[in-house]
Formats: C-alpha cells, sequence, structure tokens
C-alpha cells in the first residue's frame, strides 16, 4: 500500500542549494515553532554537523514487504523528473528526502519518505541551504528559535508487558536457543509516557544532541530518538555500516567503566553476539561491494550510559545500488533481529509481545544520485498522533548464556536517554 502524494508533488521537483554562512552551534535552533502535536521538523545530526529540514514538498507513505522496493521506486521517478542547481555538491545539499521506515513487514506502522521545502545543513566548515518546491524561489531567511525545555515529568507506565513477564520472555528466548532453534534473537520492550500536554519534540532532540553528541540525533514523522548504530552510509562509492552488539552500563566512575571495558572485550557471551552482528552485515553487504574490510576483533565505543563491542565494516560499491537499497538489504541484520534472521524474526512475532512499528527500522536520509545514511533506530520513542502519548523502546540481544534478570537491567540502561530527554532537567 502506498500514499505517493501526501505532500502533494504537483509537478516536477526543483531544488537550489547555496552556501551560507554563521549558522548556529545548534542545527535543530533553526527548526520553526509548530502548532501540530507532532512537529512537522526533520532532524539527522552528529556531533553538530548534518541536516535540518521543515516543510513538505512531496511524501509518499508505504507499508507491507514491499515498502522498500515502492519507496525507491517513488524516489527514482521524483529523481528522475527533478530539476537541481546544486552549488555545494556534498553529501546531503541538493535533492534529499528523510526517511523511517517499520521494522517489521507485516505491521499497521507505516514507513515513510519526506522531501522537506527547505534543508539546512552542515559538514565541517560548509554550511548551505536547499529550497525545494514545484518553481524555482530564494532562500528564506533563517532564524533561530528557542527549542524550549520538557516543563512536566511525563507519567512512565509498563507498555506490552512488565518487566517480570519480559524476564520470561528471555528466558523462553535461551531455553528456544538451547534446543538448537536458533543462535540468537533481539527481544524488545516498549514503555509509556504520557504528558498532561503535547510535546514539543525540539526540547527532548537538543537534549539527546547535547548529551549524546556522538549519536545520530532524528527526528521524522514523531519518531525521534539517538541512535549510535549506523546501519549503512553510501558516500561516493564508499559504503560503511557501523555495528553495535554487546553493552554494558557505566557507572560514572572512570577507572570501574575502564574495567568494565575490558570485562566487555573479553566477554563470550558479548563476543558472540557482537560475531553474529558482524557476520550478518558482511554477508548482506558482500553482494553489493567489490572489496570489503571486516576488522578481526571490536572495539569498545564509550556512551554517556552505557558501553557497547563496535566493528565498522567498510566496502567499495559495486553496481548502481544507493544507500536505501543497501540499508533494505542489511535490514533486519543481527544486532536487530537475531541469527539465523528468519528463524529470529519468527520468534519475535510469535514471543515478543509488542508491534516495534518504527523502531529497530532504518532511518535517516537519502540523496538524488543515491548517497545517504540510515541509522537503526534505536534509543527511540514514537509519538502518537494527540502529541500526549510516546511509546519508548529498548532491546537485548539474546543468546545461549544469557541471564533474564541482566538483559532486563540492559534493557532499562538503553532507556535512559529518551526517559530523561521527557523529563525536566
Amino acid at each position: 500500500m502506498s500514499n505517493p502524494a501526501v505532500g502533494g508533488v504537483v509537478g516536477p521537483l526543483v531544488a537550489r542549494s547555496q552556501h551560507i554562512v554563521d549558522l548556529p552551534d545548534s542545527l535543530l535552533a533553526l527548526l520553526p515553532e509548530s502548532d501540530a502535536p507532532i512537529h512537522d521538523g526533520l532532524a539527522w545530526v552528529h556531533n553538530g554537523d548534518g541536516l535540518v529540514g521543515w516543510g513538505r514538498a512531496a511524501e509518499i507513505e508505504v507499508t507491507g514487504p514491499g515498502r522498500f522496493d515502492e519507496a525507491q521506486l517513488w524516489w527514482d521517478t521524483v529523481t528522475s523528473s527533478a530539476v537541481v542547481r546544486d552549488d555545494v555538491d556534498l553529501p546531503g545539499s541538493g535533492l534529499i528526502a528523510f526517511g523511517s521506515f517499520a521494522f517489521a513487514d507485516h505491521t499497521e506502522a507505516t514507513s515513510t519518505l519526506i522531501v522537506p521545502e527547505v534543508v539546512v545543513g552542515r559538514r565541517g566548515d560548509a554550511a548551505w541551504v536547499t529550497v525545494i518546491g514545484t518553481g524555482l524561489s530564494g532562500a528564506p531567511p533563517l532564524t533561530t528559535h528557542d527549542c524550549g525545555s520538557v516543563a512536566t515529568s511525563p507519567t512512565f507506565s509498563d507498555g506490552s508487558v512488565d518487566g517480570i513477564t519480559w524476564q520470561g520472555l528471555v528466558a523462553e528466548a535461551v531455553e528456544r536457543i538451547g534446543r538448537g532453534d536458533l543462535d540468537k534473537v533481539v527481544l524488545a520492550r516498549d514503555l509509556v509516557a504520557t504528558s498532561p500536554e503535547p510535546i514539543d519534540v525540539r526540547a527532548p532532540l537538543s537534549r539527546l544532541a547535547d548529551e549524546y553528541p556522538s549519536c545520530w540525533t532524528f527526528h521524522v514523522d514523531g519518531f525521534f530518538g539517538a541512535t549510535p548504530e549506523m546501519l549503512v552510509r553510501l558516500e561516493r562509492g564508499l559504503v560503511t555500516s557501523r555495528v553495535l552488539a554487546g553493552t554494558i552500563r557505566r557507572t560514572g566512575d572512570d577507572v570501574h567503566d575502564l574495567a568494565l571495558a575490558g570485562s566487555l572485550a573479553r566477554s563470550s557471551k558479548d563476543l558472540e553476539e557482537h560475531e553474529y552482528a558482524v557476520r550478518s552485515v558482511a554477508d548482506a553487504l558482500s553482494p553489493h561491494c567489490s572489496s570489503m574490510n571486516v576488522p578481526e576483533a571490536p572495539f569498545v565505543l564509550h556512551l554517556p550510559n552505557v558501553m557497547h563491542l563496535a566493528t565498522d565494516v567498510t566496502g567499495v560499491l559495486k553496481g548502481e545500488a544507493g544507500a536505501l537499497t543497501l540499508a533494505a538489504a542489511l535490514h533486519p541484520s543481527a544486532a536487530v533481529g537475531g541469527t539465523p534472521t528468519d528463524a529470529a524474526v519468527r520468534l519475535i512475532d510469535s514471543l515478543e509481545g509488542l508491534d516495534r512499528g518504527r523502531y529497530a527500522g532504518p532511518v535517516g536520509w537519502i540523496g538524488a544520485h543515491g548517497d545517504g545514511e540510515w541509522g537503526i533506530g534505536l534509543r527511540s520513542a514514537q509519538i502518537d498522533p494527540d502529541g500526549t502519548t510516546v511509546r519508548l523502546f529498548a532491546g537485548c540481544g539474546i543468546v545461549a548464556d544469557s541471564s533474564p534478570a541482566d538483559e532486563l537491567a540492559e534493557s532499562d540502561a538503553k532507556l535512559i536517554p529518551i526517559r530523561d530527554a521527557l523529563t525536566p532537567r
């Protein structure tokens, strides 16, 4: 199912990108105020660089197993007729679309590509504005806005299952793995935050960007978060994927955390989980790459609340596949699904007890020539249409040695970024 003209493409799109100067430190401060329950601003920010956008020049919503192919076909149609004048010629300039895709093939949650009317980007010392529409127009004046703050604490409650029940699901998964049904499965849980008034997503976004600058802070159609995991980046023929699997919670004591990082790097359980994830990414990318580099051992990625085992897989693109095609080939990786993929997804469907929506699906952007960045929608939440209810998600990789209590604690740690972002300082 698709709705290719939600944003109304009247004719071929025209895009113009121009260099600009004097951007604020935070790109998110450029997002204008909105009266809509779900803010229509779009964001993809990392270490101060990235893209923000607003308005709707064109949009498509898709569902079902063919959602990636439908979206790609629509994007090919849009770009083939577009007129683009790009004076910047950097990744993210020119005609682009932001996107967010549902995790499961069979879900009521939609997936979307959105072409904004205005995009502002920054990459190192370069900054630009892109205006997109059905006719050529000048760049609008760019003004900064107060992103505000969360004024009232929401009420948090259990989502689909409570913590005790979820531990039982983990125990069931461990039993299935012990029987040889599969090697690894990722089980997710959700929390529900209820606010007395609609949430202006710019406030939690700004906090996430401030506190987790090394993550990719994103917002597309009410789905927001700060993901540490790059599913795939395609930049002028170079393919990159950051794999995270294996997690330990930080204590705030630097000396103790250093010791914990060492134990994580030696943990047979976490190394096993990580190996499955790296192998799944390498296997999925290999048909699309003429050469690949897969490091033999992971490094430890330090984030403010947790540490992960991480591996950066790189390759050289062969053929004409774009970033969205590569993201579709990779999804779901073992980091968010399991190993073998088909068996893990079946177990998730039968055991997990929740609809993930866009959680753990690809989120990011794509350019007119196929370059783009797609993260995995982790450390994330979905704002309901009324603007006052938010579903928070976290997941854990379950293998033969997993402990239900430890996995519950890990999931609690992964929920901290969004919980904190929704709570007054």
